[in-house]
Parts: C-alpha cells; sequence; structure tokens
C-alpha cells in the first residue's frame, strides 16, 4: 500500500511539472534554424526584444556563433526600444557587434533599397508582439515578407507567444481604412503569433508568396497565460498595460490622454473637462512621450490600475469606456479624430456612438466578425486552442 501511495505521488508529481514546464520561444530552438544560416548571409529583423536567453540578445548570440550577419533592420521603437511611437529610427551601427542597423522607419521608403535587398539571403524574424491590428510590429514583417519574396531571400520566423492570444475580438478591418496602424484585415485582437500571422498573410495571399519557416515555440498554447519577460515597447510598460491595450488604446483616436506621459500609459485615461471623476493626472514628457497629449494640464477621468487580469480577459474589449468618456465630455464629434477609423478598424463604430449606441449593441454588431475570423484562424494555428 504504501509502495502504491508513493508511486501515485511521484505520477502526480511528474505531472505537476510537465504542465508547468517553461515556455520555450522559438530563438531557443537553434537546432531548427542555425542549419538554415551556415554559409548565408543574413538580415536579422528584431528589437530589444529578441532576447535568446536572459543574458543574451539573438544577434549577439549568432554574431557569437560566427552567423554572418549582414544588416539589422529596426522596427518602430528601434533595435534598442528606446523610440517613442511613430518616432524615425536613423540608420546606424550597432555597438556592440559593429553590424549595421537599418531603420524601416526612416522615412524615405517602406522598404530597403533594391541593394540593401541584394546584400542578404536570409531574413530571420524575431519581436514579441502582443497581438493586436494596431500593434505594428507584424506590419513590418509583412512589408519585408514582400520584399523578401520580390528578391528570392528565404524568411525564418523565430516565434514568440501571444499575450493576448487566447482570444479574438473587434471588428475586422474595412480596408478603406487600412494604414500604418492597420495592415491586414484581420480583427482588433486577431489571437495569432507572429508566425501564424506569416503563414496566414501568405495564404491568404494580403503577402507575396516568400519561402517560409515558422520555428515554433515549446510549451505554449493559445490558452497558456505568457508573461512578457521585457516591456515590449516604452509605453506598454507592465502586463497589465498589454491587457488592457485593446480597450485603451482607441483613446489615440479621441481627444483624451490614454496616460502617456505617466507611469501608467494605457491603465488610465482622462481629459481636463471630464466631469465626475475623483481621479486626476498631469501628462508630462517621458522616455515613452517627448510631448504627450494634454501636455502639463490636470486630466480627469479613470484609473483602471486595480481592474483584475481576471475580468480584462472575461470582457475582451470594452468600447465601454470610450463610450461612456463620449457622453461625458457632450463634445459630440469634435471627440474623434480620424486616428478612430484606422484603430477600430471600421467606420461604423463611430456612427453607433454618435447615434446613442451601448457598448453592448456595438460589441453584438462586431460578432459575426469574430467568428468568421475564428474559422479561418483554424487554418493557420500552430498551437492549440
Amino acid at each position: 500500500m504504501r509502495r502504491f501511495a508513493l508511486l501515485v505521488v511521484l505520477l502526480c508529481s511528474l505531472f505537476a511539472s510537465a504542465t508547468a514546464q517553461e515556455v520555450m520561444v522559438g530563438a531557443t530552438d537553434t537546432e531548427s534554424y542555425m542549419p538554415l544560416v551556415e554559409g548565408k548571409r543574413v538580415a536579422i529583423l528584431a528589437n530589444h526584444t529578441a532576447m535568446y536567453s536572459s543574458e543574451e540578445h539573438i544577434v549577439d548570440m549568432m554574431h557569437r556563433e560566427g552567423v554572418n550577419i549582414v544588416g539589422i533592420f529596426s522596427p518602430e521603437h528601434g533595435f534598442r526600444g528606446s523610440a517613442e511611437a511613430g518616432e524615425k529610427v536613423k540608420n546606424s551601427v550597432d555597438e556592440r557587434t559593429g553590424i549595421p542597423i537599418l531603420s524601416l522607419y526612416d522615412g524615405n521608403t517602406q522598404r530597403p533599397s533594391d541593394d540593401v535587398m541584394r546584400s542578404f539571403d536570409t531574413l530571420v524574424v524575431d519581436m514579441q508582439d502582443v497581438g493586436l491590428r494596431f500593434y505594428t510590429y507584424y506590419i513590418s514583417m509583412v512589408r519585408m515578407i514582400d520584399a523578401c519574396a520580390d528578391f528570392g531571400c528565404e524568411v525564418i520566423v523565430l516565434d514568440r507567444p501571444n499575450p493576448n492570444g487566447h482570444y479574438v475580438d473587434g471588428p475586422t478591418l474595412d480596408m478603406r481604412y487600412k494604414s500604418g496602424v492597420g495592415w491586414l484585415p484581420i480583427p482588433v485582437v486577431h489571437g495569432l503569433t507572429m508566425g501564424e500571422i506569416a503563414l496566414m498573410a501568405i495564404g491568404e495571399g494580403w503577402a507575396k508568396s516568400a519561402e517560409l519557416t515558422v520555428v515554433k515555440c515549446r510549451n505554449y498554447d493559445h490558452q497558456t497565460r505568457y508573461i512578457l519577460p521585457i516591456a515590449p515597447s516604452p509605453n506598454l510598460p507592465t502586463q497589465h498595460s498589454v491587457y488592457l491595450y485593446p480597450s485603451t488604446c482607441l483613446f489615440e483616436g479621441t481627444v483624451l490622454s490614454m496616460g502617456r506621459g505617466t507611469e501608467a500609459p494605457f491603465e488610465i485615461f482622462g481629459h481636463p473637462e471630464m466631469s465626475g471623476c475623483d481621479f486626476s493626472f498631469t501628462p508630462q514628457p517621458n522616455a515613452g512621450s517627448k510631448n504627450p497629449p494634454h501636455n502639463g494640464v490636470v486630466c480627469y477621468g479613470v484609473d483602471l490600475r486595480e481592474v483584475a487580469d481576471e475580468d480584462i480577459w472575461a470582457e475582451g474589449i470594452n468600447i465601454g469606456y470610450v463610450v461612456d468618456a463620449y457622453h461625458n465630455l457632450a463634445i459630440d464629434e469634435e471627440f474623434f479624430k480620424p486616428m478612430f477609423e484606422k484603430l477600430i478598424g471600421v467606420g461604423w463604430v463611430r456612427e453607433m456612438i454618435v447615434a446613442g449606441a451601448t457598448a453592448e449593441e456595438i460589441a453584438a454588431r462586431w460578432a459575426s466578425d469574430v467568428e468568421e475570423f475564428k474559422l479561418l484562424r483554424k487554418r493557420y494555428l500552430l498551437y492549440k486552442e
């Protein structure tokens, strides 16, 4: 009997350790991709999140192993992640390795020059995404896939978990509103990893057909609550802000402050003229925002920092935040900026808000978009739902 009890304890311990296995990002699976870059001229599309280990960046590891890295392409926020949203990141040189850094945001072209494209054979992509249509790292990847297809370059995506990968929500982008913050006909929250987006973009004909290899994460599925080891960008400093971002980023398309220039961007929102609010904050220039909305002016509004993660996961996109703020300010169409349609992806959400629709009525209208996309998404999933 004692032997049986010991066996049960042992089996339970093994099960617990198996279910609690650490997620291993694609970059750690060197056996799958290092042979593919051997003898090749390699370019890397990466930023500060592309860590091979807690101590070493993927560029540093590959450089140490003798990979012929001819250039680093830098997306929004720059190679070291210190540039604010939309800031033009200039070409430079990585001080640690001496490798040229070739910005995708240098303001001159939407893709590298022909000479640059001819300088490499293989593009390695490694960036931590947060799973939203208006989070622009995937756009940089898709543009580079197009360029690689034109020049016969192979693309290798080192996949990373999606911290918002457990759900799909929001309207599908009406391509009339395609922009630098919305590139593909997908919902606001798409529930895909970067590797899955690459597969979908090529498979659906949204991107040109480049030779693509995705190096999968291990010990991960779409219900895994993955805690980001590094903040993905200056204005998403906490895991909580990443969870709220699908809802609060919509304030970028309004006259409100969404907390840029504070210690809690995208976890608070407000305006100098909002009424009935006990909470206030004053945006000031900081590393993430050199000139934040309502710079130096006291804003009254809402503090979401105490909202539980579980509640955010349960409700998904909360368009009610925007609806309530619209009625609080009572300034009609002056509440919105043209950016609102680019972020939400359709014209009818603004129309419904102005017409007096409730948050529930608005979300119900995009429910069919969500269900249709879930069916499409299944074709390209690399991980269990």
